[in-house]
């Protein structure tokens, strides 16, 4: 058994994606899922927010990068492929107003710059509504779309080594050809279900072989006719890995010759991998609408589905998907993410702020800060962790480096963090170097942290409720680029307004 759960405010941290449809949402590695571009009210959206799943916080980073027209990325758009490969996530193609597209993109999610890539070979056609998959961890598998004109059955595969497109030759019979179909690698074969073609709206399940270089088969597709309950033809579902099973959810499908109407649909179906089957999956609770061109992904155990659009209304929703013995799986009446007005607006959560500990409740010294701050805690689920500046080896190779390049040598942990202050104090937010951020945000904790024991009984305005913001920051990844300059400006009003108090001092305080 399986439990719907609807996103309560006490799951998700920072700023939430509003609400779309024909986006993305990208696993990267275990811990980030990307989502990009979009539709919502007519308007197309090139966006990038991020879910980190082990800090359970939104973020919006800031790209940099340029392509041929010197945009700093993809243009707006949506019903594009994306695909994951390592760090990397891939873009093509797409829809922005009435035009089909045909550049090609890679967002290194490491640094969170775009670039815009000048491939080789038989390029695709520009399109929308393909549908692309990974092969292993250096090539990307995409078939079938809409030009505009007609619909297609093209299969092409991409190096994403030497950035070569083939237009891979299939013998045999091949299926017809569709849009707002999917395309899920299991192991050797590339499985296709559904889409819209010819006028109609289809049901099949197709298999192509011969992906695999070593195994060295003739490409080829072949239609599966698979036992069980099997989904209603459908297309702009998502077909989601879940381990031993691919889940199937939502889509839309036609109401039959009677009806002028498409219906959208909420169910679950499963194909068991095991006992290679279609199977509907039990489940309990409330479903979230149905919906068609929404996104679902793995996260952990859970499922996690965002966004879509019904024929009305596009969604903003955010949904799990857990089995029974997931903690979440009971819980009734959380409080759910709120929307500024009934349809096609932005989510905004609730403020999730802890309420008051009890008088009577013995605080930590941080968890009092964290609470005269306004910062919820909910977030990490436990206390901020402050590392002592003498020591975060980090940030001490970072002052050994510098003392270096002067030809100097350090005499003490004091005067190497003097130094790597004094450092941070001449810098500009565009000279700050990635590898400074997280050694530079800790530093301001520790910095705020000071404050906190030196002065709070005696600075009524310290803790206005916009001051020090980045102290609830966990680490660096969560940083946008334009908040760096503001983290620079408050260290260094930190900085200026301990200068006459020495870091022995400090760390008593601390440890008290």
């Amino acid at each position: 058994m399986h439990y719907w759960v609807r996103a309560s405010t006490s799951d998700f941290g920072g700023a939430l994606p509003q609400p779309r449809s024909g986006h993305s949402a990208v696993n990267i590695g275990k811990s980030k899922i990307v989502i990009f571009g979009g539709l919502v009210d007519k308007q197309f959206l090139n966006d990038i927010t991020v879910y980190d799943a082990e800090n359970r916080l939104w973020f919006q980073p800031e790209c940099t990068g340029s392509g041929s027209d010197g945009q700093a990325g993809p243009s707006p758009r949506a019903f594009h492929v994306a695909v994951a490969i390592d760090c990397h996530l891939f873009i093509f193609g797409g829809r922005s107003g009435g035009k089909r597209l045909g550049d090609f993109w890679v967002l290194d999610t490491d640094i969170w710059q775009w670039s815009e890539l000048t491939s080789f070979g038989y390029l695709p056609s520009p399109r929308d509504f393909a549908a692309a998959a990974s092969i292993g961890n250096r090539k990307i598998v995409m078939c079938g779309g809409w030009d505009g004109k007609k619909w297609l059955s093209d299969v092409y595969i991409l190096d994403t080594i030497s950035l070569e497109w083939m237009e891979l030759s299939v013998s045999g019979s091949v299926p017809p050809p569709r849009c707002g179909h999917t395309a899920t690698m299991v192991e050797k074969r590339l499985l296709v279900y559904g889409g819209r073609g010819a006028g109609s709206i289809m049901g099949d399940l197709c298999a192509l072989k011969g992906l695999i270089e070593e195994e060295n088969e003739t490409p080829g597709w072949t239609q599966l006719k698979l036992p069980g309950q099997a989904p209603s033809p459908r297309c702009g579902h998502t077909v989601t890995s879940g381990g031993h099973y691919l889940l199937l959810f939502g889509g839309h499908g036609t109401g039959g010759w009677l009806s002028r109407y498409d219906i959208y649909y909420n169910d679950c179906v499963v194909l068991d991998r095991v006992s290679v089957q279609w199977k509907r999956l039990p489940t309990s609770n409330e479903a979230p609408p149905a919906r068609a061109y929404h996104t679902m992904t793995s996260v952990g155990s859970r499922f996690l589905l965002f966004g879509g659009f019904d024929g009305k209304s596009t969604f903003g929703d955010f949904w799990w998907l857990v089995p029974e013995e997931d903690p979440i799986s009971k819980r009734s009446a959380a409080p759910s993410l709120k929307y500024r007005s009934e349809d096609k607006d932005v989510p905004i959560a609730d403020d999730g702020l802890p309420s008051t500990m009890k008088e009577s409740q013995k605080e930590s010294a941080v968890s009092e800060l964290q609470r005269r701050l306004e910062v919820s805690t909910s977030i990490s689920g436990s206390e901020l962790h402050i590392i002592d500046e003498k020591e975060d080896k980090e940030l001490l190779v970072l002052a050994s480096t510098l003392i270096e390049v002067s030809n100097g040598a350090a005499s003490s942990q004091d005067q190497a963090v003097a130094v790597i202050r004094d450092h941070w104090r001449k810098s500009t937010a565009s000279s700050i170097q990635l590898k400074e951020l997280g050694p530079l945000l800790r530093d301001y904790q520790c910095l705020v942290n000071y404050h906190y024991f030196t002065k709070v009984r005696s600075d009524s305005e310290f803790f206005q409720k916009d001051a020090h913001r980045f102290y609830h920051v966990k680490n660096a990844s969560q940083l946008r680029m334009d908040d760096i300059s503001d983290l620079l400006a408050e260290y260094k009003e930190l900085l200026t307004s301990r200068k006459t108090i020495s870091p022995a001092l400090f760390s008593d305080h601390r440890d008290h």
